[in-house]
């Protein structure tokens, strides 16, 4: 079982989490084990995947050894949240700011990722605990957003999510992002034609744009 720190890490060395929010378990299953094989280290199953906690309990089983994180995403309570925990995940990712979620999951060492979008929004969700703040939504909200925002708060540790592209994600960082969260560009790569290769080289190919852009 990863450590809080480790998941911590696995999302900060690489600067990605992957969010898988697909039509079925099945495809969840396919995409997160191509996207591991590209390089992936940190992933979310949104709780809108049908049987999301088997997805994640069977992920967390596979990659036990691994070094991988498997988390939650859409974690809107504390039921659902404790749900998740028992199921493997080690990372719960929600799109608002939950405090009782936050107080349970630092009860059992989980790593949060909670959500925000307004300074004070930035702020309660630090004071709250949680790890990392998720700006969202991102698609009214760009790097020139993120960069305002943490002129003042600088010490935000912030992950961006949706809408990240190899094309893009070096404008995240430049903003001051400490990773982003990357899903259709990914985790739909496969859709044309089944290829889950395809999901494998799209990872390796965003990991490498990171790379680069943090360089």
């Amino acid at each position: 079982m990863l450590r809080k720190h480790e998941v911590l890490h696995a999302i900060a060395d690489t600067g990605a989490l992957l969010i898988i929010r697909l039509d079925s378990a099945d495809e969840a299953l396919a995409v997160a084990r191509a996207a591991v094989a590209g390089g992936i280290r940190a992933l979310e199953v949104t709780l809108s995947v049908p049987s999301a906690f088997d997805v994640i309990r069977t992920l967390s089983q596979e990659f036990a050894d691994d070094g991988i994180a498997v988390g939650a995403g859409t974690v809107l309570d504390e039921q659902a949240a404790f749900t998740a925990i028992t199921a493997g995940a080690r990372l719960l990712v929600s799109p608002n700011l939950n405090p009782q979620m936050i107080r349970l999951a630092n009860r059992y060492q989980v790593a949060t990722i909670s959500g925000a979008f307004t300074p004070t929004e930035f702020v309660q969700t630090m004071e709250s605990g949680a790890d990392i703040v998720k700006l969202f939504p991102t698609e009214i909200a760009g790097p020139d957003y993120l960069r305002t925002v943490l002129a003042p708060l600088p010490q935000t540790p912030v992950l961006p999510a949706g809408g990240a592209t190899v094309h893009n994600v070096g404008d995240w960082f430049d903003a001051g992002a400490l990773a982003v969260g990357v899903g259709s560009a990914v985790t739909k790569a496969a859709r044309a034609d089944g290829d889950y290769l395809r999901v494998t080289r799209a990872a390796t190919d965003f990991l490498d744009a990171i790379r680069d852009a943090r360089h």
